[in-house]
């Protein structure tokens, strides 16, 4: 792991502290970019994490780049040697498989798309090596997910999966970009899952919906009254497999004011998940039934 310094213009310097996705430099970053705004130096207007990486924007009339550059360098020893630990929460995300708005959607897009003759759930369940959508339905929603990141558009959370990486799933996204992705899409691009904050342009592939809005800048949702935004880094994630029924129970609950997400709070301790990543989880969802 070998962290990479480049500017962005005369007002950004990007920091990437790898080139490819891991809960390890998820931490570092996280710490460095926290130990970066602490340092209150001079200048700095913005920090802007991101999944292994993060972006810091300041003006360059009272620090030059290069100093800028040396500051954060200097703090690299010290984010390291953070325990990779968060307090955090677990929180149930109920999905509709399988519904009719994102097939309707995809079933416009065939030709943007690497297998035409089927779905995405096809496609992503055959070259992920399961015999059927079902199975492969259970691995996306049988363990709990990190969220690594939340940005790209308002409000929409990056979601790793927390399992060993040869048991991730992944798939690639669309040859082409969609122009239309339904509100509250439970996407897959790479090994990332999403929620589509917004209706809007996309090209990851498209598995079902949640009935449960994550973004509201009107503030009007009773569990979005504090701040527009729903997830933040550091969350975990479970899926909750629903019917039609249960979709059209939530939206009705939303709607009224009277839905509540469920959410429990839990320590993420990056060593212990490690050590025994079965163990761990099940103490994660232990902790969201008893919620």
């Amino acid at each position: 792991m070998k962290t990479r310094y480049t500017y962005g213009g005369d007002e950004h310097v990007y920091v990437e502290v790898d080139d490819e996705m891991s809960l390890d430099a998820f931490f570092i970053g996280l710490s460095l970019s926290r130990l970066v705004r602490e340092a209150n130096i001079p200048g700095v207007t913005e920090i802007c994490p991101a999944n292994a990486s993060f972006e810091v924007r300041f003006d360059p009339d009272v620090i030059a780049p290069d100093e800028m550059m040396a500051r954060i360098k200097e703090l690299e020893g010290e984010a390291q040697a953070q325990e990779k630990r968060l307090d955090t929460r677990i929180i149930e995300i109920p999905v509709f498989y399988e519904d009719p708005w994102t097939h309707e959607t995809l079933m416009r897009f065939r030709e943007r798309h690497q297998d035409p003759s089927g779905t995405d759930l096809d496609y992503a369940a055959r070259i992920n090596g399961y015999d059927s959508v079902a199975a492969f339905i259970e691995a996306h929603h049988s363990q709990p997910w990190f969220v690594s990141m939340v940005g790209f558009v308002s409000g929409l959370p990056f979601l790793y999966q927390l399992v060993e990486r040869e048991k991730q799933l992944e798939v690639p996204k669309y040859l082409r970009p969609r122009t239309d992705t339904p509100k509250l899409t439970v996407g897959y691009g790479g090994c990332f899952s999403c929620i589509y904050s917004v209706r809007g342009a996309g090209g990851y592939q498209m598995f079902g919906i949640t009935p449960m809005p994550i973004f509201d800048p009107e503030q009007k949702i009773s569990y979005l009254k504090d701040f527009m935004v729903f997830f933040r880094p550091g969350d975990i994630v479970k899926w909750k497999p629903i019917d039609r029924a249960e979709y059209d129970a939530i939206t009705k609950q939303v709607e009224e004011g009277t839905y509540a997400p469920k959410i429990a709070e839990v320590e993420f301790d990056l060593d212990a998940f490690n050590k025994d990543m079965t163990g761990f989880n099940a103490k994660l969802m232990e902790a969201l039934n008893d919620a």
